[in-house]
């Protein structure tokens, strides 16, 4: 099942995020889904608030940028109730564009590399460190977690010429490809 993307607006994407257990009703499925979901839309991270589920899991395939970032190349992975406990001091701009906020796109300070600790769609620990591309992604999917979507990392000023913009989509003023709610 492709599930519709929640746009900027709803609630949902302002909720944190409860932790997940292996009870979770068909989480494989789920995850599968998401996958499809994310595929269907041409994106490289889809958090499980985007689709209306305010539960601690998001989803990456960095594959798109395997030509950028060699690491990239047929990275696909899971995260369940991650936590990040540490980032570099060094940061670096990039520019990034969400499924919730289509048609946006704005330059994002982040840092450069995380240290986070998760679960795997089996439910087996991992604590990873993660730099470049693959560290920006999972940033701004745990954002999506924590009820933050990546307009909120730009300044007041940014923010405020984005105000009206931002209005117009949560009232549906947005066009785009896949599927939405």
């Amino acid at each position: 099942m492709i599930y519709p993307i929640v746009i900027f607006g709803s609630e949902t994407l302002r909720k944190a995020s409860e932790p997940l257990t292996p009870e979770y009703p068909e989480l494989a499925k789920l995850i599968d889904d998401m996958f499809l979901t994310l595929t269907e839309a041409e994106g490289v991270g889809l958090a499980a608030p985007q689709i209306g589920k305010n539960i601690r899991l998001f989803i990456v395939d960095c594959s798109p940028w395997g030509d950028e970032e060699e690491v990239c190349r047929d990275y696909k992975r899971v995260f369940i109730n991650p936590e990040i406990y540490a980032v570099s001091e060094e940061t670096d701009l990039f520019n990034e564009g969400c499924l919730s906020l289509p048609g946006l796109h704005e330059d994002v300070r982040r840092p450069v590399a995380i240290r986070m600790r998760y679960l795997d769609e089996e439910f087996r620990e991992h604590d990873e460190e993660f730099d470049g591309l693959r560290a920006r992604v999972i940033q701004h999917e745990y954002d999506h977690l924590e009820g933050r979507v990546f307009t909120d990392r730009l300044s007041p000023l940014r923010r405020q010429l984005l105000k009206s913009k931002l209005l117009g989509m949560a009232k549906g003023k947005y066009r785009c490809h896949y599927k939405t709610k």
